[in-house]
């Protein structure tokens, strides 16, 4: 294991004043999409200032970056560090996004305390994706306690991703492990991300003059953690309540109620959601102008992103331009997870995929198939004569051949039939090796396949240009 002294640091992206008080204003998109007038209204005064993204570091060394880790499965690299070019604003950069795919974005709270030197962990995890073309977005909350392949690592607690990322130099750092974990775990792309620690959230949470929240029920939890491994006891009545920044931490953190983790991330996006709503209040602007300086500070010291200066300007004009009503929230609670205990005693919890996959399918939205006119499919289809082979991925006996069945009498030409290479297929996919577009559209639409289980591929293993791959979600129709 590398000692955290040869640990590499994080790349570095130089943005101006303006530029990272937008990002440091929102925490999340959602945010930086209300206020975009401001550092619209600040650009001019500003703008020369500039500001390195953080190494989240605070003097000390950290307890958990002594304890063992799981070697990576594959050899990882380091990438070099560079800090040559400072990111200028282009005379694009206050156009509207122009993209029309979606764009997805991973947010993260990091969890750093006093006295941590090195890897951290995530504290919090939520994926905001925005559809430019329909003008609506969504926000999924992820638990901590999460158990997910982490690429190259094997399972663990999602929040792990980010800290094994950082500690092994993985290319690109805990933030880019942390991306392909929740794309693996989603099956969607994930773009961009934007990681915060506490003092940001604090420190804008007080800028903005705190937030307002209906706290749904009253909240004791004596064991509530200080930010150096002890403890600072909370309590919040139930009701409405106006919260400074350290207050609205605590409650965003703790998870003293009955649901636990999963009740933490639905209080989380309450809490950026009141963001939002105080930053659109329009008499907030002469405060938080006279607070550039503090914003400013905030950021340099605190936020990371990938995402460039024209990236970050034109996602905000897109962003605020969506109404409250077309943003909805979802969170992985016990609809689409379940508690289990591993075999060295930690408490975790387990995705039920084939439910995650469904929700997925409804956040992100993705695009219908075009299909031609149902009638004249079968005959578009039976032209390309394409080879189809079913291959069971569950344990039920016999599902090829009865599925083979069914399709062929669909005029399907089904030549190939037999076993996966796993009986543990959550869902049904279908993979086209070459050009057949009618047959993979006729046979999504025969077997309900959903769009993001449809991909292509090279080379088939067998003398087939389509090959399905039967999952548990996937039953013969009865005659």
């Amino acid at each position: 294991m590398k000692s955290n002294s040869s640990r590499r640091n994080p790349p570095r992206v130089r943005l101006p004043l303006w530029a990272v008080s937008l990002l440091g204003l929102g925490i999340l998109i959602l945010l930086i999409g209300s206020s975009v007038w401001l550092y619209q209204t600040v650009q001019a005064t500003v703008s020369s200032l500039e500001v390195i993204n953080p190494d989240f570091a605070n003097p000390g060394s950290s307890s958990e970056s002594a304890q063992e880790l799981p070697a990576p499965s594959s050899d990882v690299e380091p990438i070099q560090n560079n800090n040559n070019s400072n990111p200028i604003l282009s005379t694009d950069a206050f156009h509207r996004w122009e993209g029309k795919n979606r764009v997805s974005i991973l947010m993260m709270g990091i969890d750093q305390r006093c006295e941590e030197d090195g890897p951290t962990h995530t504290d919090s995890m939520m994926v905001l994706t925005i559809d430019p073309v329909g003008l609506s977005a969504a926000v999924l909350s992820l638990p901590r306690d999460l158990w997910v392949e982490i690429p190259d690592f094997g399972v663990d607690r999602i929040n792990q991703a980010n800290y094994y990322g950082e500690i092994y130099e993985y290319p690109g750092g805990g933030q880019a492990l942390a991306v392909q974990t929740v794309e693996t775990l989603l099956g969607v792309p994930i773009d961009y991300y934007v990681a915060v620690n506490f003092d940001a959230f604090v420190e804008v949470v007080d800028l903005i003059g705190g937030i307002d929240i209906d706290v749904p029920e009253a909240i004791d939890d004596p064991d509530y953690p200080d930010r150096c491994y002890g403890y600072d006891p909370l309590f919040i009545e139930a009701g409405e309540q106006h919260l400074n920044g350290e207050a609205a931490l605590k409650y965003a953190r703790t998870r003293a109620t009955f649901g636990g983790d999963v009740d933490r991330a639905a209080r989380q996006q309450a809490v950026i959601l009141a963001v939002r709503q105080q930053v659109l209040d329009l008499g907030n602007l002469p405060q938080l102008l006279a607070q550039a300086p503090q914003l400013w500070q905030t950021s340099q010291e605190n936020v990371r992103t990938n995402m460039t200066l024209d990236e970050a300007i034109q996602l905000a004009l897109l962003a605020q331009d969506i109404p409250r009503d077309s943003i909805r929230t979802a969170v992985l609670d016990y609809n689409y997870v379940y508690n289990e205990t591993t075999p060295d005693g930690r408490q975790v919890l387990v995705p039920v995929r084939e439910n995650i996959r469904q929700l997925r399918d409804q956040l992100f939205a993705p695009p219908a198939i075009p299909t031609p006119v149902i009638e004249n499919l079968p005959a578009l289809m039976a032209a390309e004569q394409a080879r189809v082979a079913v291959l069971n991925g569950t344990a039920e006996f016999g599902l090829a051949s009865s599925t083979q069945e069914y399709l062929q009498s669909f005029g399907i030409n089904v030549t190939e039939i037999g076993n996966a290479d796993a009986s543990t297929y959550l869902t049904s996919q279908i993979i086209t090796y070459g050009s057949y577009p009618n047959t993979s559209r006729y046979l999504t639409q025969l077997m309900h396949v959903p769009p993001l289980n449809v991909s292509s591929g090279n080379n088939p293993d067998g003398d087939y240009d389509i090959l399905i791959i039967i999952g548990n979600d996937w039953r013969v129709p009865s005659s």
